[in-house]
């Protein structure tokens, strides 16, 4: 018995080795493409501060590769090199909201290993949103990354080990994020981010090299003593915006509407794309009505602050009769 305890310690004291979402294109992966239809927009500028060719040799200078304006837009591999240390601030047609799922992905250009489909070279970034582009809030980032990353040495990196890092994905595929891991941080609105920031992860082992929130170093390609060093940035789309739709038609013809944030404290914003919604209506669960509002134009707020917590029905109407319902919670 004693044998089978003293086993059962150690194997839960062990570190697990691979515990997150695997490479794209492996089943269980949450990588989304570049072409899927839950992007609504993607970043329309950016801006950018050049890290190093090696921070421990800032000799060597800057990287160089690419135009900031290179990482905006659809990806395309056509990318802005960051260099050790860089960041990126991107921003948007329109603020970005906490939505269901994924609020936004971030898109590199690592390359896949050609003997193991779970492996790519990969270089890492932070990834940082804000309400007011002054205030920063970072994700909670974790990195199991046992063997050091070598430059053009046939590295490779399993993307099992990696969570919450930009560029954990091989090119054409986006790391997702989602706002709700921020919900109650102090001075950061999950429904209003105004702006995404990058910074480059710095592999290095030693002194200059960066770690994720449990304090572990973080291995990615390092050093990248050439122009193109660093992270590399495609693109960033937004999947939550306001007022925004997927442009597949085959989702619009489901989507006259979209209603945000759900869950909700004080404020139901309702948009509407395609339907002339005539009233607007929240009831209980047992059919009790408790606000009824005439509708026009295609953007209303309805204020559910008065409301108890819990679950209600957003009831619209249009001038032909037709329904829409929707379930929210108000917290």
């Amino acid at each position: 018995m004693r044998f089978f305890v003293l086993l059962y310690i150690i194997c839960s004291t062990l570190p697990v080795a691979a515990q997150y979402a695997p490479q794209a294109g492996v089943a269980g992966s949450d990588a989304i493409s570049k072409d899927d239809k839950r992007i609504v927009a993607w970043a329309n500028n950016c801006t950018v501060e050049r890290g190093w060719m090696n921070i421990a040799d800032k000799a060597k200078g800057q990287v160089w590769l690419g135009e900031a304006s290179y990482g905006t837009g659809k990806p395309d591999n056509i990318v802005v090199s960051l260099g050790d240390s860089g960041t990126a601030v991107l921003t948007f047609p329109a603020a970005l909201y906490n939505g269901p799922g994924p609020d936004f992905a971030v898109f590199e250009n690592g390359f896949v290993n050609g003997a193991d489909p779970e492996e790519a070279f990969l270089e890492l970034a932070f990834v940082e949103v804000s309400s007011d582009g002054v205030n920063y809030v970072r994700f909670a980032a974790s990195s199991l990354t046992d063997t050091p990353q070598v430059p053009g040495a046939g590295v490779y990196m399993n993307a099992r080990k990696v969570n919450n890092l930009a560029g954990k994905y091989r090119s054409g595929y986006g790391t997702p994020f989602d706002l709700e891991e921020l919900k109650g941080t102090a001075g950061l609105d999950i429904d209003h981010i105004t702006h995404i920031r990058l910074v480059d992860v710095v592999g290095d082992l030693g002194s200059n090299g960066s770690i994720d929130t449990a304090g572990n170093k973080i291995n990615d390609p390092y050093p990248t003593e050439f122009f193109s060093g660093g992270f590399d940035l495609d693109a960033v789309g937004a999947i939550n915006i306001p007022g925004w739709w997927p442009t597949g038609a085959g989702d619009v013809a489901s989507t006259a509407y979209k209603v945000y944030p759900n869950p909700a404290t004080n404020i139901l914003h309702v948009d509407i794309r395609d339907a002339e919604i005539k009233n607007i209506a929240v009831t209980t669960v047992t059919g009790v009505t408790v606000i009824q509002s005439e509708a026009s134009g295609q953007q209303h707020k309805v204020d559910i602050s008065h409301l108890p917590g819990g679950i209600y029905y957003l009831i619209l109407n249009d001038a032909n009769g037709n329904e829409w319902v929707e379930r929210f919670t108000k917290y």
